[in-house]
């Protein structure tokens, strides 16, 4: 999908540039398919705020999309390619043989008409999945799962993908976007190509109002508030924050690593944070 930029004929279309979605399907989807999504405004079942910046937006219903992809060996046509409100990339309406009908991840060079299978060992053709372990060498794939049977995880935001670089141990050698290398159980699921919409990055909604259309609220700045309001407010004149910048609860932000869950460490080949040579 290319990019459509805007004439400046209103204040809201001076720099507005948005994905040119022309080729989507234009109707509602499949209605069994779908649930109702509540909004929360970003509060909990006590009514208080837990998520700053989040309320409005237009209503959306949530899409259930097949990150499992264990429908082996059965072919399916793209029936269309549709919006989702509720990520960054497209999804794909694919009518199996049988008529059952199912939302997948559409990957890049993904048209109507298209056949798609999964299965232990296929084709290595864009929507085709099947076992990593089965790919060559090489390929790239996106909506990798980290553990047989849980469905993908790695690379489902629009544009993202990830790269078969070896094999070892009975393993799959994978390298995500972020330089990151790492061990991938060979009867884990991918499926291949780079996810689609990759043009999702160089968006410019061009006014507040677009991003308010999405639920999202403005935030005010912690340096520009108040000492009594957060601990980066006050001081004279404009000041930066700080050399250890902080969320208004005080705990650590902009950077500070979060990461406590390291059961999965021990699959780290190369971490993200190496020095790239």
């Amino acid at each position: 999908m290319a990019l459509k930029q805007y004439n400046p004929t209103t204040p809201s279309t001076r720099g507005l540039v948005l994905i040119d979605r022309s080729q989507l399907y234009k109707g509602r989807p499949v209605k069994a398919l779908t649930e109702g999504k509540p909004k929360t405004g970003g509060r909990n079942n006590k009514g208080h705020v837990t998520s700053r910046g989040i309320a409005g937006g237009h209503k959306q219903r949530y899409r259930y999309v097949d990150f499992k992809r264990r429908k082996w060996d059965v072919e399916g046509t793209v029936e269309r390619l549709e919006y989702d409100p509720n990520r960054t990339a497209f999804i794909a309406l694919v009518r199996y043989a049988d008529d059952e009908l199912a939302y997948i991840l559409a990957p890049q060079r993904l048209s109507v008409g298209d056949k798609v299978v999964a299965g232990r060992k296929t084709d290595v053709k864009p929507g085709n999945a099947m076992e990593i372990g089965q790919m060559p060498v090489g390929t790239i794939v996106h909506n990798v799962e980290m553990k047989p049977l849980k469905g993908g995880q790695i690379a489902r935001s629009a544009g993202t993908y990830v790269q078969v670089v070896g094999r070892d141990r009975g393993m799959v050698i994978v390298r995500l976007g972020s330089g990151e290398q790492r061990y991938i159980q060979s009867a884990c699921m991918a499926s291949v190509g780079a996810v689609s919409n990759p043009d999702n990055q160089n968006q410019n909604f061009g006014k507040a109002g677009r991003s308010r259309w999405m639920g999202k609220r403005p935030l005010t700045r912690g340096v520009a508030k108040n000492p009594v309001d957060h601990p980066h407010g006050g001081g004279e004149g404009r000041t930066s924050g700080g050399r250890h910048p902080v969320t208004p609860w005080g705990k650590p932000t902009k950077g500070a690593r979060t990461r406590h869950n390291k059961s999965t460490d021990k699959m780290i080949i190369r971490s993200r944070h190496q020095r790239k040579k």
